[in-house]
């Protein structure tokens, strides 16, 4: 029926020339917002909607036509959608390590700004706006780190070095690296002797190495300085030696002299290197060797020399005695020789009660003459020469002149000879004849 706008023959295509005749409006009308629309009647209906119009959709800046012509159709439905739906882009992806904000979210013009957590730095473009063909004007930044860790070294006091050493055991805290992208980091490298080493003397010089995850790399430096308290050096005394434990002049040391065989030590034997940098006990002096001529027996006479010296016993009937004359010549010539393996000459020359005795200056009675002679079973009326150990044993008679250089073989054959010659070598005392 007219003006009903429905027709008895259905939405079948068949009827589609019978009722364009009529002129009717036959689709929904189009309205459309932030848009605008224009339409073709296949005869110029007076209406817009009639079936066959064609409308084309035009929709102002910032939105786009789901369709951009539509048709009325016999179903009496256009065609397809016509709205005009505002432009939007695909959603951005968010930068690792950061993020974006934005103006109007995805849709047309939206700016979105974008930044990186605190560490990171942003590379590419800043921002993106949302283009009228719905894409963004640049492409998603990325978040690098490329700021160093940062690692404070430890501040290490000098050490002095112990008593008797010349290390000290240092120690400190391991520090750890602190970076604005990745937190706190254990992971450090140290280039040095690690905490709880013993450091000898000197300055060391040590640093400390971090890495972030991105691989920046922050370092510093430190040192650690070990003194010795030292106290001024000793030296031997002339005639005499010293051993020193330690390095000879650090806290703690200790310095032990020994007069050479014949001298007597005066002062301090030992001395250590005390905390006040002074050494303990007083100088040490080695004085030549105080014989006492007035003894009254031999025995008395030789205890004086009772592991400090040997003895070397020349006894002859007269001075002018050929024996006698060229021995002492020999021996005079190997004064050096004879020190150094501590052997006092003895002169007993005469026979009773003419005779006398000699230890170098020193005179002896005829009466401590005799004895020694009695004491040691030395004729009187030969030339007879006797040997005597540190430890007063009779160790060699010769009835003729030896050369200084067999005597000498002799004794440096006695054991406590062998450990003196030790000590001579590393003092350094030799005769140079």
């Amino acid at each position: 029926p007219p003006g009903s706008g429905r027709y008895a023959y259905g939405d079948d295509e068949d009827c589609a020339s019978f009722c364009c005749f009529l002129g009717t409006p036959w689709c929904a009308p189009i309205k459309i917002k932030h848009g605008d629309v224009s339409c073709r009647t296949p005869r110029g209906e007076h209406y817009r909607n009639v079936m066959g119009t064609r409308c084309k959709i035009r929709c102002k800046q910032g939105y786009e036509a789901q369709s951009s012509e539509v048709v009325c159709m016999a179903s009496k439905h256009w065609s397809s959608n016509y709205a005009c739906r505002e432009i939007r882009c695909p959603k951005l992806d968010m930068p690792i390590n950061g993020g974006y904000k934005c103006s109007d979210g995805s849709y047309f013009n939206s700016r979105c700004e974008f930044f990186c957590s605190p560490g990171f730095t942003l590379k590419g473009q800043k921002t993106a706006t949302c283009r009228y063909n719905a894409v963004w004007s640049a492409g998603v930044p990325t978040c690098v780190d490329i700021d160093p860790p940062k690692i404070k070294c430890p501040n290490v006091k000098d050490k002095w070095a112990e008593p008797g050493k010349l290390t000290a055991r240092v120690t400190w805290d391991t520090p750890e690296g602190v970076d604005t992208a990745d937190g706190i980091l254990t992971d450090v490298i140290l280039k040095g002797k690690p905490s709880k080493s013993n450091f000898p003397e000197g300055l060391h010089k040590m640093s400390y190495t971090v890495f972030d995850r991105a691989g920046n790399k922050g370092s510093c430096r430190f040192a650690v300085r070990v003194r010795v308290r030292r106290c001024g050096p000793l030296f031997p005394p002339d005639n005499g030696y010293m051993k020193c434990d330690s390095d000879k002049d650090n806290y703690g040391a200790t310095c032990e002299f020994t007069c050479t065989g014949g001298s007597e030590l005066r002062g301090s034997a030992a001395r250590v290197c005390q905390y006040g940098l002074t050494w303990s006990g007083s100088d040490t002096t080695c004085a030549p060797m105080n014989i006492n001529v007035g003894v009254r027996t031999a025995a008395a006479l030789l205890d004086q020399f009772y592991e400090k010296r040997r003895l070397l016993v020349i006894s002859a009937p007269t001075a002018a005695n050929h024996n006698y004359r060229f021995q002492m010549t020999n021996l005079q010539q190997a004064q050096c020789g004879l020190d150094l393996r501590h052997v006092t000459v003895i002169e007993l020359v005469g026979t009773y009660p003419a005779q006398v005795g000699r230890i170098r200056h020193n005179l002896l009675s005829p009466g401590l003459a005799l004895q020694l002679r009695l004491l040691l079973r030395i004729p009187q009326r030969s030339f007879q020469m006797v040997l005597v150990d540190k430890q007063g044993i009779d160790k060699q008679r010769y009835p003729f002149p030896i050369t200084a250089a067999e005597l000498f073989t002799t004794i440096d054959t006695f054991p406590l000879r062998k450990d003196e010659m030790l000590v001579q070598q590393e003092a350094g005392q030799t005769c140079q004849s």
